[in-house]
């Protein structure tokens, strides 16, 4: 299957969804190519980065996943590379 690469951006507001999100982000670890996180402790918050390799479905649902959870808002970039 085509996969394209995208950079996932993550940001929690409610620190209790940090637990749901770890456990999603381990079940896509195979199209993960590298994350980063960072917690913002002034405005009481975290912003997550993923990047990922994965067919472009694997990529929405993992958006979808993570998006529908309490105080936790995402976007996703995807690159024109396709392999």
């Amino acid at each position: 299957m085509e996969t394209r690469v995208a950079v996932m951006s993550i940001i929690v507001e409610d620190v209790s969804s940090a637990e749901k999100i770890n456990a999603i982000l381990h079940e896509y670890g195979e199209y993960i190519i590298g994350r980063m996180g960072i917690p913002y402790r002034a405005r009481k918050i975290s912003i997550i980065s993923i990047a990922l390799d994965a067919p472009q479905n694997v990529t929405a649902a993992l958006a979808g996943k993570i998006g529908g959870l309490n105080g936790v808002s995402v976007k996703t970039a995807y690159s024109s590379v396709m392999g």
